[in-house]
């Protein structure tokens, strides 16, 4: 299992172990953000400790083989003076520097696999970091919409049936109220003003009426002979006379 796999499953651990907890959601995924970045930190600090070896290998590297170089060159120039016994010295000295030049390079090779690794490892860590912010900025808002739905639902659900709006249906019988009986108030007013106008109405057209028999009267009166008081007297009207009295 690779170094990544291993802090991913940390990771994963730690996440299912806060929310089995049942924290607020926006705690959690801000704790796990933080925890990713403690984890990248570290994982930086492992590539640099890994380049700065494998740095220390290639100068060891380069060394070794500068002096093998140098001891072949002095072995020739011993040799050409003569000097076969010191010539073999230097070889051996040259061969003992090449070996660790080959060691090194071994070494180099393998430092140079490993902090691949860790800087793919560190690449993929730093996807998941900006993967987390952005899933962790979208959860927080659906966790503050639901959280914020939940509250205005509780609160419409306390005044619905609380005190407040018992009130309030109190006060708009009452209003009710008041507005039937001005309505009535308005409809008696309106009906006794109609009744005046339609009496005036009617006292006009009796006076009409009444001018006009009275112009015919004496219309006919100035064409007829006047009779004597005692044949002027008409039962019938003295009867619609009495019943006016009485009536």
């Amino acid at each position: 299992m690779g170094f990544f796999d291993r802090i991913w499953r940390v990771i994963r651990a730690n996440l299912n172990a806060l929310i089995s907890q049942a924290e607020d959601p926006e705690k959690i995924l801000e704790q796990v953000v933080l925890d990713m970045q403690d984890d990248l930190i570290q994982l930086r600090q492992a590539v640099a400790q890994a380049i700065a070896t494998q740095k220390r290998t290639e100068r060891q590297y380069s060394q070794s083989k500068t002096t093998a170089d140098e001891w072949y060159r002095r072995a020739q120039l011993a040799l050409q003076k003569g000097e076969e016994e010191l010539a073999r010295e230097a070889l051996v000295r040259r061969k003992s520097y090449e070996e660790t030049a080959t060691a090194m390079q071994a070494q180099l090779t393998q430092q140079v696999g490993v902090v691949d690794q860790l800087k793919q490892n560190m690449r993929k860590l730093e996807n998941k970091i900006s993967e987390a912010k952005t899933k962790k900025d979208l959860y927080i808002a659906r966790a503050r919409s639901a959280k914020a739905t939940q509250q205005i639902n509780e609160m419409m659900g306390n005044v619905g049936t609380g005190s407040a709006m018992q009130a309030f249906d109190r006060m708009e019988e009452k209003v009710l109220q008041l507005e039937a009986q001005s309505e009535a108030i308005t409809e008696l007013s309106m009906d006794d003003l109609e009744q005046r106008f339609e009496k005036l109405g009617q006292a006009d057209d009796i006076d009409a009426e009444l001018e006009s028999m009275k112009s015919q009267a004496l219309s006919g009166t100035s064409s007829t002979v006047q009779l004597p008081a005692s044949q002027s007297a008409d039962p019938e009207l003295e009867k619609l006379r009495q019943q006016i009295r009485e009536g």
